[in-house]
C-alpha cells in the first residue's frame, strides 16, 4: 500500500472519531431543498433552435457521459418560448434521472431547461457543500433507498415525493468538506490508472467504496 494510502486512512479514522462524537442533522431533502420535476414543451421538434441568441441548452440524458459528475454542456437548444414551458436551472443545480438508471445524480455546470425524465434539486447551499451531496446522493444506501420506495409505492419512476423523503445527515459545512477532501484524494487514487495493476485498483476500489460508505453514514 502506498504512503498515499496510509495517510489517507489516517485522515478517515481521525474524521470518523471526530463525526461520532459530535452531532449530526439528519432531515429529509424536502426540507432543506427545492425538488421538482423537469417539464417538455410539446412537440419539442417546434422548440428546438439553432439560434444561440434566443435560445438556453436543453439538457438530455445523452448529454451524459460514462462516469462523468458535471453536464458541461448540450448538443440541443430549446427556444426561450420552449423554456417557459420547460424547467430552467441554474449552473450548481442538481438533476437526477427519473426513470431507467434512475437516481444517478449530476451536477450542472451550465445553466439550461430540463425535460420530464429528469428531477432537479436546488437551493441546498444552506446546509449541504454540492460534492458533499453528490457523494451522498451516490451511496449505495441511498441506491437501495429509492428502489424500496419504488417497490413499495407501485411506481414506476423516481419521483418528487420519494426524492423529497430521502433522510440526509447534515454534519457542520466544515466537517462536510474536510470529508469531500477524503473522498476526492481517494476518488484520484482509485481511477489513476498509474498506481498499480488491476488487483491493486480494484482493492483500492474496494477500499474507496467502503470508507465513502463510513464516512457519510455515521450514526443512522
Amino acid at each position: 500500500m502506498s504512503n498515499h494510502y496510509y495517510e489517507l486512512l489516517q485522515e478517515v479514522s481521525k474524521i470518523v472519531g471526530v463525526i461520532t462524537e459530535n452531532k449530526v442533522e439528519i432531515k429529509t431533502l424536502g426540507e432543506i431543498c427545492i425538488i421538482n420535476r423537469g417539464a417538455s414543451p410539446r412537440p419539442i421538434s417546434k422548440y428546438i433552435t439553432t439560434n444561440y441568441e434566443n435560445s438556453i441548452p436543453w439538457i438530455k440524458i445523452g448529454d451524459t457521459s460514462l462516469g462523468s459528475k458535471c453536464i458541461l454542456g448540450t448538443k440541443e437548444r430549446i427556444t426561450l418560448e420552449g423554456a417557459k414551458k420547460s424547467r430552467v436551472l441554474k449552473k450548481g443545480d442538481f438533476i437526477l434521472s427519473n426513470s431507467m438508471s434512475y437516481g444517478r445524480p449530476y451536477i450542472l455546470n451550465i445553466s439550461g431547461a430540463i425535460h420530464d425524465g429528469w428531477a432537479s434539486i436546488s437551493d441546498f447551499k444552506e446546509y449541504l457543500i454540492s460534492d458533499y451531496l453528490y457523494y451522498y446522493l451516490s451511496l449505495g444506501a441511498t441506491q437501495n433507498y429509492w428502489k424500496l420506495k419504488m417497490n413499495t409505492s407501485s411506481v414506476s419512476n423516481l419521483n418528487s415525493e420519494i426524492i423529497k423523503s430521502l433522510p440526509i445527515i447534515i454534519p457542520p459545512l466544515h466537517v462536510q468538506q474536510h470529508i469531500v477532501s477524503i473522498l476526492d484524494k481517494f476518488d484520484t487514487l482509485v481511477h489513476d490508472i498509474k498506481e498499480g495493476l488491476p488487483k491493486e485498483i480494484e482493492l483500492r476500489q474496494k477500499q474507496y467504496e467502503y470508507w465513502r460508505e463510513q464516512l457519510l453514514s455515521f450514526n443512522r
